[in-house]
């Protein structure tokens, strides 16, 4: 088990080198993911899901999931630290917030319907 969650510190670790060598705006976990996935379609089963991901990582990966809710510990704390900041920010943080979920809406709407056309 524990050389899968080294390989996905690797991949998280080769994001955060690209993004800092090519000063990307995204996140380096983000870039690592994205490294993952194509490593794993590389293996020939881009089709078929279940056979491109290693047991071991799907363990892996399976027990991180399940303790994904201690990751927003940190976030709740810093919430509720800056609460006056977020009371004196509320109207741009509401403004944002509902417009970047419209937007997101919209965008999956639009590329549902351009999916479905497809022959």
């Amino acid at each position: 088990m524990l050389p899968w969650l080294a390989l996905l510190l690797v991949f998280q670790l080769a994001g955060e080198a690209v993004r800092h060598a090519l000063g990307l705006p995204v996140p380096g976990p983000v870039i690592g993911m994205l490294g993952l996935l194509l490593a794993l379609g590389a293996r020939g089963a881009w089709g078929r899901a279940a056979e491109a991901v290693p047991e071991g990582l799907e363990r892996v990966t399976s027990a991180l999931l399940g303790h994904l809710s201690l990751l927003f510990v940190p976030a709740g704390v810093g919430v509720m630290t800056h609460l006056s900041l977020l009371a004196t920010e509320a109207v741009p943080l509401a403004v944002a917030l509902i417009g970047s979920t419209l937007a997101a809406i919209a965008a999956g709407g639009v590329l549902m319907v351009r999916l479905e056309r497809r022959p």
